[in-house]
């Protein structure tokens, strides 16, 4: 089951596109690595973003069908 506080999050995060989804969580890792645990439930929402980019990935157009 879902975290109800990461929930309504991780939705939001769903939305973007791929490029903002890597940039916000490679900044959020590295804010993590720098200062562990300074945000309650950081780890948590890593995995979600983890997970959300790689199913942007999977999901990107091929290029072709842009034309």
């Amino acid at each position: 089951m879902p975290n109800p506080l990461l929930n309504p999050v991780l939705r939001f995060f769903g939305r973007l596109s791929y490029p903002r989804l890597f940039a916000l969580t490679a900044a959020l890792f590295a804010f993590d690595v720098v200062i562990p645990d300074f945000v309650p439930f950081v780890d948590e929402l890593l995995l979600g973003l983890g997970t959300l980019l790689l199913a942007n990935w999977k999901k990107r157009k091929d290029p072709a069908d842009l034309v």
